[in-house]
């Protein structure tokens, strides 16, 4: 299991630090990162969520990155098709692909804020269809061949693209998943599937148990998990600085998906069958909670090490660690980084 990072690059009022500041400190623990022998770096696509996430140009942010490591993978998780044209996505994934010397993974969705979808004018129903005409236009453009595409919502006819994808056939091409539907489909189009922190881990295992049981390409199924994790050696520390970090960061989230689950959007299906959460979501949040729902993991080395063997088993190969959850001071993400490194990451190395 490849341990990774996953960044919002969330700036809470606790923090108090700048914008600037939030952007140059998540870079400096991206390239220790590297430094400690995480496999890869992802960055999500929000839009409208200030104080919760300033990510709205990752592939930027990556570029930038880029310029500063040399074996990190980069991994866009994910980037929103309805609200882009397939083709700029192309064309500014295969320059990122160049400038990082063939390091790119890339994350497509389908987005699911209402507010985003508004703003940019896309009808949310039609999100389906506009994901998978993109992604079609994506697998060509990667291919190097004029694009020829006749659909529903793009009409292209021999067009010409510069640059290149650098690696070959394609960078890796990943999906997020949350409903039991987009797994199955994740699994027919070979693509890996990025899950959570949506909701709680005895769902998302289900999910991943169909995804690997539809799985038919010969390389390896893949799938990413993203989990909020704080290790220290002493884990009731771990535990008392988590606590309001990650309840804060789950009490951010779950703001932006209630309007989805207080109301069925088309298409959005799954999101309102997890609508019986939504009591609890509106009591409040709190660390012990999460912990038993498997959405986050906090502790010591040991108590990790035991918590994370739960999805190695079920079929995570990548864990996409959000340290500390986005809202801890940098000093403490990079104490817990150097004790993920040094005291658990190795008993995941095949």
């Amino acid at each position: 299991m490849q341990f990774d990072l996953f960044y919002e690059i969330s700036n809470p009022p606790s923090l108090a630090r700048s914008e600037h500041a939030a952007f140059g400190q998540c870079l400096d623990e991206m390239v220790l990162g590297e430094q400690l022998g995480f496999g890869g770096v992802w960055l999500v696509e929000h839009h409208f969520m200030p104080v919760y996430s300033h990510s709205a140009a990752p592939d930027l942010v990556l570029a930038a990155l880029s310029q500063r490591t040399s074996r990190l993978r980069l991994g866009l998780g994910v980037t929103p098709l309805p609200y882009h044209h397939p083709v700029q996505v192309a064309e500014r994934a295969a320059t990122l692909d160049n400038l990082s010397g063939g390091r790119l993974e890339m994350g497509i969705g389908r987005g699911f804020s209402p507010a985003e979808f508004t703003a940019f004018g896309i009808d949310m129903q039609h999100s389906r269809t506009l994901t998978s005409e993109s992604l079609a236009i994506l697998r060509q453009a990667f291919g190097g061949q004029p694009l020829q595409f006749s659909g529903q919502h793009f009409q292209l006819d021999n067009l010409p693209l510069a640059p290149g994808v650098l690696q070959r056939p394609h960078p890796p091409l990943w999906t997020a998943a949350v409903s039991p539907d987009t797994f199955v489909w994740a699994a027919e189009e070979q693509l890996g599937v990025l899950a959570g922190p949506f909701k709680p881990w005895a769902m998302v295992r289900a999910d991943i148990r169909q995804y690997r049981q539809h799985w038919q390409a010969s390389e390896a199924p893949r799938t990413g998990m993203t989990l909020g994790i704080f290790c220290l050696p002493d884990g009731k520390r771990a535990r008392e600085l988590a606590r309001p970090a990650f309840e804060w960061f789950y009490r951010q989230l779950f703001s932006t998906t209630l309007p989805v689950l207080e109301k069925l959007y088309p298409s959005y299906e799954h999101f309102h069958d997890l609508g019986r959460f939504r009591s609890l979501m509106k009591l409040g949040i709190n660390l012990k909670l999460l912990e038993l729902a498997g959405m986050v993991v906090v502790g010591s080395p040991s108590e990790c090490i035991d918590k994370l063997a739960a999805y190695q088993e079920a079929g995570v190969s990548h864990l996409l660690c959000a340290v500390g959850a986005g809202a801890m001071d940098s000093a403490l993400v990079q104490e817990s980084m150097h004790c993920l490194a040094e005291d658990v990451m190795p008993h995941f190395r095949s």
